[in-house]
């Protein structure tokens, strides 16, 4: 594809032509609240949402649309994030307990976010269609093939292995060597469960802000005060819930404890049935094991393709030369796509952490809870909603992610260089091996 059809795409995200992106009016800021949440993407929302039901009061801010940042932007497949680590490499590093504890934590936010989108009814195109995962080498596939029975063992998760020469009931493509199926995964229209998170937020009392920077967060005996661009508000409890887009003005500590990576995708025009099917014809969410690994599907209503990737620029970018990587890759998965249009190229930043984990923790009365690499939809919904228990105090029992070390980043000043660098190498190297 030229550049200048490239030109001609929209640099909103395609999910947003179903739900635009929303405002609340800041208007003058309440003086006191009995907790403020920062930020209003999936675990501020539902961590508000908690805490609402919990009988708590809460203020909402959103230094800019509702929503604005990856939980509108994201690829929008549910899944638990355990295949980011092998299990014998979590088991080497954490121990055979605390791995099958960081294995289950996982599958818990797989099935939290599914219990929770059908008990409340929120129409999201919500539908458990499991992940294929094509082995980009053919050694890859003997390593998956291990991990797969590792993780049925130590944690009784449902997977299994499908050989190349059967492949083509799971894709139509040549490119992969055999694959695995997680069967539990599933995939959502992203803006449409957010919507569904706002409305039963604001049901349960959550005063929601849009435009409303946080640039400050000074702990008090009694609580904190919240200092932002309209005023400062004093509050008991405050969790911070921005994720990849943590600033150091609201909070230098947990800034330093992730690297924002741009997360991209491409969606194309709109495709016959006949060769959705042909090319997806399960309609599962996929992905790949290269470096730079890649994630796609089908949109929700199987008339277009949806495809992502890592992307070496900063997020939110407008230049379409951006994209060209990624419809590059998008081609050599599907080279029969080549003369299909391309009418929207959007882009997020995910937190990527040391040690690759979500986190959960608190420093006096400041809460967090980020850091889900790539994994967003569930780990950050089950995260909301762990760390809102914690501060109500309605429970004793810790998740795995609040015992892990939140270690800082060393050169984090020199963060995203370092980023497009990494990017760039492993891409080289993916070409290579």
């Amino acid at each position: 594809m030229s550049l200048e059809q490239l030109k001609n795409a929209s640099f909103d995200p395609w999910w947003w032509d179903w739900a635009p992106r929303q405002d609340r009016e800041a208007g003058e800021l309440p003086p006191q609240a009995e907790v403020v949440v920062v930020g209003s993407g999936y675990t501020g929302l539902m961590g508000a949402l908690t805490l609402a039901r919990g009988g708590r009061e809460v203020l909402c801010l959103e230094a800019e649309q509702i929503g604005f940042g990856a939980s509108s932007r994201n690829g929008g497949q549910v899944g638990s994030g355990n295949q980011r680590f092998t299990v014998k490499r979590l088991t080497e590093l954490y121990g055979p307990e605390q791995a099958r504890a960081l294995i289950r934590e996982g599958t818990e936010a797989l099935d939290f976010v599914k219990s929770f989108i059908e008990r409340e009814g929120i129409e999201c195109h919500f539908r458990v269609n499991g992940r294929f995962r094509g082995a980009s080498r053919p050694e890859h596939y003997e390593n998956m093939a291990r991990d797969m029975e590792d993780l049925r063992s130590l944690a009784g998760v449902d997977a299994y292995m499908v050989p190349r020469d059967e492949q083509r009931g799971e894709i139509g493509s040549g490119r992969y060597h055999g694959g695995s199926v997680l069967p539990g995964d599933a995939s959502v229209h992203p803006a449409l469960y957010h919507d569904g998170l706002v409305a039963r937020a604001e049901a349960a009392g959550v005063d929601i802000r849009s435009g409303v920077r946080v640039t400050g967060i000074s702990q008090t005996a009694a609580g904190a005060t919240v200092h932002t661009e309209r005023g400062d508000v004093i509050c008991g409890q405050v969790l911070v819930a921005t994720n990849g887009y943590t600033t150091k003005d609201a909070s230098k500590e947990l800034y330093r404890r992730f690297v924002p990576v741009a997360a991209a995708m491409i969606a194309t025009g709109e495709l016959s049935p006949n060769l959705v099917t042909d090319l997806m014809p399960k309609a599962r969410v996929y992905g790949d094991t290269l470096r730079v690994h890649h994630y796609y599907q089908p949109s929700p209503d199987n008339k277009r393709l949806l495809f992502g990737g890592r992307l070496a620029g900063p997020a939110g970018t407008t230049n379409p030369d951006h994209f060209r990587p990624l419809h590059r890759d998008m081609l050599d998965v599907f080279p029969n796509l080549d003369d299909v249009p391309i009418t929207n190229c959007w882009s997020g930043y995910v937190a990527i952490t040391q040690d690759g984990l979500p986190h959960i923790g608190r420093s006096g009365s400041v809460y967090h809870a980020m850091g889900y690499n790539g994994s967003g939809i569930a780990r950050a919904s089950h995260g909301g909603h762990q760390v809102a228990l914690q501060m109500l105090g309605e429970t004793e029992e810790l998740s795995a992610w609040n015992e892990l070390a939140f270690e800082p980043l060393p050169f984090r000043s020199f963060a995203r260089l370092g980023v497009s660098i990494a990017i760039n190498w492993k891409r080289w190297q993916d070409t290579r091996s």
